[in-house]
């Protein structure tokens, strides 16, 4: 459990102070991200089965079907204009967030983190420390921090449950990469509906 706290505390302090501190553009963030998380599971020497690095099946079986949600919502928000003009825009370039930043930057970062080294120690801590990572991403948009971290910490109970039931991160990994590339899809929509 202590080791769980120290892993926090470092991921906290890395998403909130250095990372920010470090002056990257969006793609050095993804790589540096991923760099970090890859460097904490090395220094885990958490072994593979308990960073959720097998049963791929099952796996991806769970990971599929979740991953339906998020994909049906969208495309439902897409449908309905009204819904589609409550969308936040945004500028981005969408091939680079979708296959890059995305992928590498945010999935394999935090479900590496926090679905593989946090949970394999506490799901509780995890689902915590996954909600604070968050801090500055919501400070950096102009979101709300509170509502920021109350949300990505019920999504992180959500994640890890994934894990759990399906002993594998790819479960959610792929409903986080799908909840996240169809918000990128659709913040790209709406940015072209504007134009």
């Amino acid at each position: 459990m202590r080791s769980a706290v120290t892993t926090g505390l470092a991921t906290t302090a890395w998403s909130t102070a250095v990372l920010p501190s470090l002056g990257l553009d969006a793609r050095g963030r993804a790589l540096a991200n991923a760099s970090f998380a890859v460097g904490v599971a090395a220094l885990s020497r958490t072994r593979a089965d308990e960073l959720g690095l097998r049963n791929t099946a099952a796996g991806l079986k769970w990971g599929a079907a979740a991953s339906a949600i998020p994909v049906l919502g969208s495309a439902l928000v897409t449908a309905i204009p009204a819904l589609r003009r409550r969308v936040r825009p945004s500028r981005e370039n969408l091939a680079e967030w979708v296959l890059f930043r995305i992928p590498v930057g945010t999935v394999l970062t935090e479900e590496l983190l926090f679905r593989g080294v946090l949970d394999a120690e506490s799901a509780v801590l995890s689902t915590a420390f996954f909600g604070l990572w968050h801090i500055h991403p919501a400070r950096a948009a102009g979101d709300t921090v509170l509502g920021t971290v109350l949300a990505t910490t019920a999504a992180g109970v959500v994640f890890s449950w994934l894990r759990s039931r399906s002993g594998s991160v790819l479960a959610p990994a792929l409903l986080h990469y799908f909840l996240n590339a169809s918000g990128a899809v659709l913040a790209h929509l709406a940015a072209n509906d504007r134009s």
